[in-house]
């Protein structure tokens, strides 16, 4: 019985240094995992784009991670275009801001530099409306400025301060805010040298 005991004994043992000497193996594969899931694709533009809007370029990843999957030739459903995914209207009114003599058109949005050019100044845009608040300026990347400006008119049912939201009411807007503070949470912590 007690030689059972010892032989069941120095196998859990082994088992035990072995799991431990195994750990290290197990957190570099869970880390290589999470930086092809949180990739910094498109890494020259972004970091361009950032740089010219004051925007920190986790946020840009971030964004495109959750609008599109970094797939340049993503479309939705509602017809927004490309890493960023931008609408013909927001399109319209960026260009007019940014490149209002350029010869661009709607389609120019699958070229990842022109969408990511245009996105980022968009979302820095919505940054600076929204006192820098990142949740906020997502609901209004997602929902547009009318939409959030309705809620920070409706007082401390949404806003405590009236400039940024605490509170998301419509389910898509709640889920699209979540998806970017958590990417944004996720790129900070794999990539702690490159924040802004």
């Amino acid at each position: 019985m007690a030689k059972r005991f010892g032989k069941a004994f120095t196998i859990l043992l082994a088992i035990g240094v072995l799991a431990l000497a195994g750990l290290p193996l197990l957190r570099e594969g869970l880390y290589r995992l999470d930086l092809a899931r949180y990739p910094q694709k498109y890494q020259a533009l972004v970091e361009q784009y950032a740089q010219e809007n004051d925007i920190d370029p986790l946020i840009l990843y971030s964004v495109i991670r959750t609008e599109s999957g970094f797939d340049p030739q993503a479309e939705s459903n509602v017809g927004a275009r490309g890493l960023m995914q931008i609408t013909e209207e927001t399109f319209a009114w960026i260009k007019s801001k940014i490149a209002p003599q350029e010869e661009l058109t709607f389609d120019d949005l699958y070229d990842p530099e022109t969408n990511i050019r245009f996105g980022s100044y968009y979302f820095a845009a919505c940054l600076k409306r929204y006192s820098g608040d990142l949740s906020t300026a997502a609901a209004a990347y997602h929902s547009g400025w009318g939409t959030v400006d309705r809620l920070l008119e409706q007082g401390e049912m949404y806003t405590s301060d009236g400039a940024v939201l605490h509170t998301f009411p419509y389910e898509q807007m709640q889920r699209y805010v979540y998806k970017i503070t958590q990417a944004f949470q996720k790129y900070q912590r794999l990539y702690p040298s490159q924040e802004f």
